[in-house]
């Protein structure tokens, strides 16, 4: 598995650097933001290092279906009944902050302190 040494989230995947788990198999990990933006704030991020949705190639097909199916029922699982919203954030101009792919998935009752 592509993995980045010096890449906060893969050092998170790795356990080296603790984090909220709201999910994990073999290919994602979801966890709870440390900066919410939300009362429910999960990011969604595979295991291997993708730098960012500029780096997404058809052969991530699969994972980023995989990331999408997830986000409904880690919402419903943290009790998020009336919507939730789901961004990508990619490269600098996109306001990304960490290099590597990764799926924030927002919700709870409004209004929120950002977003």
């Amino acid at each position: 598995m592509n993995r980045d040494p010096s890449c906060i989230f893969c050092r998170i995947v790795a356990g080296e650097i603790p984090s909220r788990k709201a999910y994990e198999d073999d290919e994602l990990l979801a966890f709870h933001d440390i900066a919410p933006w939300a009362p429910v704030h999960v990011l969604v991020i595979p295991k291997e290092h993708v730098a960012s949705f500029y780096d997404v190639t058809e052969g991530h097909t699969p994972m980023l279906g995989r990331i999408m199916a997830l986000a409904p029922r880690l919402m419903r699982e943290n009790g998020v009944t009336g919507g939730f919203r789901t961004l990508v954030n990619t490269g600098p101009d996109g306001r990304q902050e960490v290099p590597h792919l990764h799926v924030h998935v927002m919700g709870g009752p409004r209004p929120w302190a950002k977003g």
